[in-house]
């Protein structure tokens, strides 16, 4: 049994030569994501900034939507073409925990109600409680005054209960970039790398 199992971990060591594959992935995941947020802040900043300020209660909350805005959009980019991403990573993980902790934390862990699949740690259960009593005379009055079939033919009616899910999810992606950097081939850190070591 401990032959097989070495051999089949001497199988996965050969392997490492598409280690390149995880933090490509990874990058070309969050770009996107980072840069369509930056560009939604930074593209109205006043009226971001009285959202930051009243809703959010952030302090200098022109300077926060630029602050965010500008790492998220100059990040996502970054991550794009693999140029300095463990320096990047650091301002967009920041900007995933203030995300989480002044728009999100007070929802719990969820992005939605899942009171099927609840986590162990989502301490906003009476939230998912009351979602789902919600969604049931949503989906009544839907169903007595509209066409539901219509309506949920491209996705079931959910309420959105926008926990720090995702948040947390782009902060992990983002830790582990910063530990394993853009990744071989096809990054520009890794060219940049090569020259440095020619020197």
């Amino acid at each position: 049994m401990i032959s097989i199992i070495n051999n089949i971990n001497t199988l996965f060591d050969k392997l490492r030569v598409l280690d390149f594959l995880a933090p490509l992935l990874l990058r070309i995941f969050l770009a996107p994501i980072m840069i369509y947020a930056g560009l939604n802040k930074l593209g109205d900043i006043e009226n971001t900034a009285l959202w930051f300020e009243h809703s959010l209660n952030l302090p200098f909350p022109t300077l926060m939507v630029l602050l965010a805005g500008g790492a998220e959009f100059f990040g996502g980019i970054a991550l794009l073409i693999g140029f300095a991403v463990r320096w990047f990573a650091i301002p967009l993980m920041i900007t995933m925990i203030v995300a989480a902790l002044t728009a999100h934390w007070e929802n719990g862990w969820h992005q939605f109600h899942e009171s099927k699949q609840p986590v162990p740690w989502e301490w906003r259960m009476d939230l998912i409680d009351e979602g789902e009593k919600r969604k049931a005379i949503v989906k009544n009055v839907l169903r007595e005054h509209a066409n539901y079939r219509y309506l949920s033919e491209t996705g079931s009616i959910t309420i959105l209960k926008n926990g720090i899910e995702v948040a947390a999810s782009y902060f992990i992606m983002l830790l582990a970039l910063f530990f394993m950097g853009a990744g071989r081939y096809l990054s520009v850190d890794y060219y940049f790398s090569l020259m440095n070591r020619k020197e």
